[in-house]
C-alpha cells in the first residue's frame, strides 16, 4: 500500500484529504506543523509527501529542506502563496510539484498519481530465481511454498527494485528505512541483506541478484 504524509495546520482540508486518500486505499499520516511532519516521516518513510507551505512552527521551503537531505520520495507542495517566487524557491528546495489553493480535489489526485508513475515506482511483479514477488499484495511464492518477509525486508527490497542495476548507496538506505542519524549502522544493512538473500537467491553465498559492493551499497541486478 502506497503511504502518503500529510503535512498542513488547515484540519478540516487535513481530515478532508484523510478520507479522500484512505477511500483510494492510500496509506494516510497526517501532521499538523513542520516538526511533527519531519518526525512522522523518520518514523515510517513516505513514498509521498503533500506538504502546505504555510505552517505554524517553520516555513514548508525548510521542511522540504529536511525531506530532501535523506529521501527522493516526491513532494508535493501545496500553498495560498501565488507568485512566481515562491513556486521557485519551493521547487528549487526539492519540491517536485505545487499546488495553489484553493484546488480541487480531483486535480490533486491527478498530480499524485502522476508522481507515483514516475520511474522510481518499482513494478508490481518480479522473478527472483524460482520466486515471484508481488509487491503490490506483499507476497513471495516458491511453487507451491510462501516465503514470508519481515517489514523491514520489504522495505530494503523495494527500495533496491525501484533501481534495477544501479548501485544504492549504504546512506541513503540507512536514512530512507530507518530515518536521519542511522547513517554509521551500517550493520543493520549487512544483517537484513542476508536475511533476504537466504528467503530469495538460490545459493545465498554466491547471490546473482541481491549484490554488495564493498564500501559503497548494495545493487539489485535483474
Amino acid at each position: 500500500m502506497t503511504r502518503v504524509l500529510v503535512v498542513d495546520d488547515d484540519r478540516q482540508l487535513l481530515r478532508a484529504l484523510r478520507i479522500t486518500l484512505t477511500a483510494r486505499r492510500y496509506e494516510v499520516t497526517v501532521a499538523t506543523d513542520g516538526a511533527s511532519g519531519l518526525a512522522a516521516a523518520s518514523r515510517t518513510p513516505p513514498d509521498v509527501v503533500i506538504l502546505d507551505l504555510g505552517l505554524p512552527d517553520m516555513d514548508g521551503v525548510s521542511v522540504v529542506e529536511g525531506l530532501r537531505g535523506w529521501t527522493a520520495a516526491p513532494i508535493i507542495v501545496l500553498s495560498a502563496r501565488h507568485t512566481e517566487a515562491a513556486k521557485v524557491q519551493a521547487l528549487d528546495a526539492g519540491a517536485d510539484d505545487y499546488v495553489t489553493k484553493p484546488f480541487s480535489m480531483e486535480e490533486l489526485l491527478a498530480r499524485l498519481r502522476a508522481m507515483l508513475r514516475r520511474g522510481d515506482t518499482p513494478p508490481v511483479r518480479v522473478t527472483i530465481g524460482r520466486r515471484e514477488i508481488d509487491l503490490a499484495a506483499h507476497t513471495v511464492v516458491d511453487g507451491a511454498r510462501t516465503v514470508r518477509l519481515t517489514p523491514t525486508q520489504w522495505r530494503l527490497l523495494e527500495i533496491l527494485l525501484r533501481h534495477p542495476g544501479q548501485l544504492v548507496g549504504t546512506r541513503r538506505l540507512l536514512t530512507e528505512i530507518w530515518g536521519p542519524g542511522y547513517e554509521r549502522y551500517s550493520h543493520y544493512l549487512r544483517f537484513h541483506m542476508a536475511g533476504l538473500r537466504r528467503k530469495l537467491e538460490a545459493d545465498p553465498s554466491r547471490p546473482r541478484h541481491l549484490l554488495t559492493e564493498p564500501g559503497m551499497g548494495y545493487r539489485y541486478q535483474p
